[in-house]
């Protein structure tokens, strides 16, 4: 039987360069739109300049500054009418009615805090990495806490979680993808020699692509295979938090430091 053959990324499309240091970006699936997080300023600074773009899937940029206000903001997650994002030592609650945040959580403590991703799991129950403090923070029926913390986490940056018993982490430290037992919190390595883990979205069949900050993108088979499918370090440009659209296999990067989003067909 020959061997299936490798995937591979092919460009489709740039937005434009008004988005302002573009770390991550999400599909929400019920609008059929992209939300964008703009740090727009160092990522650890409390300056209010941060904001959430939409953009359709042609990269079009449908509205720059939905909701404005924020401090240097990363990962997004949603669940029913609510979009969490984190805000530097914080996750924010925003309506997604009306851009308006609704509430609220700090880390403990707030000095030093760098929370990066967030993933919802299908029950609503919602995950927060700190990378730079080794922890990872849960919400769950409206209570807040550090819900797994210490090295072994690696400086966790992604996150995904897949059904209600494992969270996916993609460990910056270490350039492993991991996963966490939810149930034992036991850790496992899935892949490694991923260097900066940043994004980690499900392809299909149990696969994945994970995004490495650097400039790499690597699809992850259940085996632990690692497949590097992007490379644009030589052109200087990053790959941070990225999103896949399974019905349309597109693959949206935002550069970062470059201001846009690049698409990629998988094929």
């Amino acid at each position: 039987m020959a061997k299936p053959r490798p995937g591979k990324l092919t460009k489709v499309w740039e937005s434009d360069t008004t988005l302002r240091t573009p770390e991550s970006v999400l599909y929400d699936q019920k609008e059929n739109v992209l939300y964008v997080s703009n740090i727009d300023g160092k990522a650890d600074e409390l300056d209010g300049s941060g904001f959430i773009s939409k953009v359709s899937l042609d990269g079009t940029i449908t509205n720059l500054r939905w909701t404005s206000g924020l401090n240097a903001p990363k990962g997004m997650g949603i669940h029913r009418n609510r979009l969490y994002v984190t805000d530097v030592y914080r996750l924010v609650a925003i309506n997604l009615e009306n851009g308006q945040a609704e509430k609220t959580w700090d880390a403990t403590p707030q000095a030093g805090a760098f929370l990066n991703d967030v993933t919802v799991d299908k029950d609503g129950t919602v995950y927060v990495s700190d990378n730079r403090n080794n922890k990872i923070y849960r919400l769950k029926d409206d209570k807040w806490e550090i819900w797994m913390d210490g090295e072994p986490l690696g400086g966790p940056n992604g996150l995904l979680a897949v059904g209600t018993d494992k969270l996916l982490i993609g460990s910056g430290k270490r350039g492993a993808l991991q996963s966490i037992d939810l149930k034992t919190k036991a850790i496992t390595k899935l892949a490694d020699g991923m260097a900066a883990t940043d994004g980690i979205e499900p392809e299909g069949k149990k696969n994945y692509f994970v995004s490495d900050w650097n400039g790499q993108v690597f699809h992850v088979t259940p085996d632990g295979k690692a497949q590097q499918v992007l490379d644009t370090r030589a052109e200087k440009v990053n790959s941070a938090d990225i999103a896949y659209v399974n019905r349309q296999k597109l693959l949206i990067v935002p550069t970062f430091f470059k201001n846009k989003l690049v698409a990629y067909k998988w094929e």
